[in-house]
């Protein structure tokens, strides 16, 4: 197609003949043409629709709920803008908290209110003031198809009429009165505050780690299975989880590792129905007389789910995967030779007879020396016990129909990076040489960096569930997952090794050291920022790159906003372990229509207490960038598409009312 702004001529028309054919079919008139310009002129002008970025969940399902059903505090501040001046605080938290979780907090209200039907009347008028106010920058059509469908008539007609109105004024309230008379008020009350909550939020931004510690990452991709208009940018967490769903024994391994070290078996059990029984029959027997004392599951303080047995189990089957992970990294790394990662194969390097770890002339001491399936003459052999425990366990992640649909969600609606209004979306690092330039990475024998990097890791990533994809190919597909998660060069890792083995097992702490990548400490110059962006083909007056991955360290001084504005660091901070190392629960980001806004979030107690007690998450806003003039759908990229749109239509015109393409006649009833 012509570019939208050249001249409409008969050659024009002839060039997008086969477009404005194809186009014909849908509007087969100059009347339905012209109706469908004007309706996409119409929507150029509403405010831009509101974004929400999130990232690294690490399972925390509730915090992130309760973030979704607030839209990090966007909707009390809508309430608050109608009822700040009629309505105490505690009265609008209260009907916040109504809105977030509608069918538990009217269990609580009904215990204690005297006179619910004028509850239900006062709580009705209000809740359809805020359904108003957040559907207001939305087409008709689009609030419709948000609208459940046993109410969506009501709902649309209290939407579009006021009740201050004195021609309508007791049509309104008759239809409030017969919702109550009826037995519908609690139905009506939960699916408007499902239409607040999903109308609060155009599009949801997750910049990867929906997967780790938390108990309920398959909880949280239920809700995003069902949820609609999100996107992510995988994170290391995610691509380790589907390398795993892939049939990856280093990956498998490492989940379960993970899992077991955070005592996190719900994800793994209840989730995804992950048969755990034959890993803890051979830890038990393997491991029953070792106290495994570093290997005990890191939980809550006030844990108490989790008794002294449940512990030394858990920890038994976490030193035995932990084993058997270095054994098959070993093979892998050994298959790999082109991944240059020989120096993590570590078992050699321990010295059995002098229970110390040898590395380079120098040695190291040890915490655990208790090494019962590790042969010193060939340290990396799986013994037969130990291979018959990953095939049991291969099979298990293979034949999990649960996991196969959420991987098949984060293929559809995922990719490496994302580029958005502006904005450069990726979970964690960008390969940079010393000088800031972009780094080349080999990737099969070929070279690539910055945005071809990402694409060729993404189709990479697809080609290992493709069945069309060649078995040489498939086979390197599958084992990059594991690369991706602790390669030196991955995107989604970026550091010089990961010291797993060493924090395991030697005191030194020296040795625990990552080195991190360049990216790390070059993204703070503008210019370094402005070259990504340049390379990933990003423009406009305010562009931004958008990270999640590292934790950011509020109460060391460190700022989320960085390189002069140009880079935005969100790790949500959801993972209850990263608190003490943030000092708060992290950082989400809310764009809309008059800029963007940073909330840092306290810690989440629970959603149980939040419907209880009205609490919330308690929030405080840092204003990034607000424009004089509100932004409007035609200065987004869906306004591009409707601008190209509307020139395609206008061509149609043109070639009707020129006879270069007939109008079709339209069909009798």
């Amino acid at each position: 197609m012509s570019a939208p702004n050249t001249p409409i001529t008969p050659v024009t028309i002839e060039n997008d003949r086969r477009v404005l054919e194809l186009l014909s079919q849908t509007f087969n008139d100059v009347s339905s043409a012209s109706t469908e310009i004007i309706n996409l002129e119409a929507i150029l002008n509403l405010p831009k629709g509101t974004e929400h970025f999130v990232a690294d969940l690490h399972g925390e399902h509730e915090a992130f709920r309760h973030i979704l059903k607030n839209a990090s505090g966007n909707i009390k501040r809508k309430v608050t803008e109608i009822f700040g001046t009629t309505m105490r605080e505690q009265e609008i938290r209260e009907l916040c908290t109504l809105i977030y979780y509608p069918e538990r907090k009217l269990e609580y209200i009904k215990a204690s209110e005297n006179d619910l039907d004028d509850f239900y009347n006062i709580t009705l008028h209000q809740l359809i003031k805020v359904c108003q106010s957040v559907s207001s920058k939305y087409t008709r059509s689009k609030v419709r198809k948000a609208l459940p469908r046993e109410f969506a008539y009501i709902i649309e007609e209290l939407l579009h009429e006021s009740s201050s109105d004195d021609n309508k004024q007791p049509y309104f309230n008759r239809i409030i009165e017969t919702i109550i008379t009826t037995g519908q008020a609690d139905a009506f009350i939960a699916a408007l505050c499902n239409v607040i909550q999903r109308l609060s939020i155009d599009q949801l931004h997750i910049l990867g780690d929906i997967f780790d510690r938390g108990p309920g990452a398959h909880i949280i991709m239920d809700t995003l299975c069902d949820y609609g208009q999100f996107d992510i940018q995988w994170g290391n967490h995610d691509a380790l989880w589907m390398g795993a769903a892939a049939g990856n024994d280093c990956c498998i391994a490492n989940v379960l590792r993970l899992s077991l070290r955070y005592g996190n078996l719900a994800t793994l059990e209840d989730g995804y129905g992950i048969n755990l029984v034959p890993l803890a029959t051979f830890a038990m027997e393997t491991y029953g007389d070792d106290p495994c004392d570093f290997f005990g599951p890191h939980l809550d303080t006030d844990d108490t789910t989790h008794n002294e047995k449940t512990r030394r189990l858990i920890a038994q089957m976490h030193k035995a995967i932990s084993i058997i992970q270095f054994k098959l990294e070993a093979a892998l790394i050994d298959k790999r030779p082109e991944w240059n990662m020989a120096d993590r194969k570590l078992l050699e390097h321990i010295d059995f007879d002098r229970k110390v770890f040898t590395l380079d002339g120098k040695d190291y001491e040890m915490r655990d020396i208790n090494f019962p399936t590790v042969d010193p003459a060939d340290p990396y052999r799986l013994t037969p016990e130990e291979e018959d425990l990953v095939m049991k366990l291969h099979h298990s992640f293979k034949v999990s129909d649960k996991l196969k649909k959420h991987v098949q969600c984060l293929f559809t609606n995922g990719c490496m990076y994302g580029i958005y209004n502006s904005n450069l979306l990726f979970h964690a690092s960008m390969p940079l040489n010393a000088d800031g330039s972009l780094k080349e990475v080999d990737l099969r024998g070929q070279r690539y960096k910055g945005r071809e990097l990402f694409h060729r890791i993404g189709m990479m990533m697809r080609s290992a569930y493709n069945d069309d994809t060649p078995a040489d190919e498939k086979d390197f597909a599958i084992d990059y997952y594991w690369y991706l998660w602790c390669g030196q060069e991955s995107p989604l890792f970026d550091k010089s090794k990961m010291a797993t083995f060493e924090r395991y097992f030697l005191t030194d702490k020296s040795t625990h050291k990552e080195e991190k990548g360049y990216y790390y400490t070059l993204r703070d110059n503008e210019e370094v920022c402005d070259r990504i962006l340049d390379a990933f083909g990003v423009t406009g007056q305010h562009r931004h790159i958008i990270n999640g991955h590292v934790p950011v360290r509020t109460n060391k001084g460190e700022t989320p906003i960085r390189a002069n504005g140009k880079l935005m660091v969100i790790d949500g901070g959801f993972a209850k372990a990263y608190h003490n190392t943030t000092g708060i629960a992290g950082y989400t980001l809310v764009y809309h229509s008059r800029g963007f806004q940073l909330v840092q979030h306290e810690p989440f107690t629970s959603a149980e207490e939040a419907i209880k007690n009205g609490t919330d998450i308690v929030s405080s806003t840092q204003i990034v960038e607000l424009s004089s003039q509100r932004m409007r759908v035609r200065d987004t990229d869906k306004g591009k598409e409707l601008l190209g749109q509307i020139h395609e239509l206008t061509e149609l015109l043109y070639a009707y009312r020129h006879g270069i393409i007939k109008e079709r006649a339209k069909k009798l009833g």
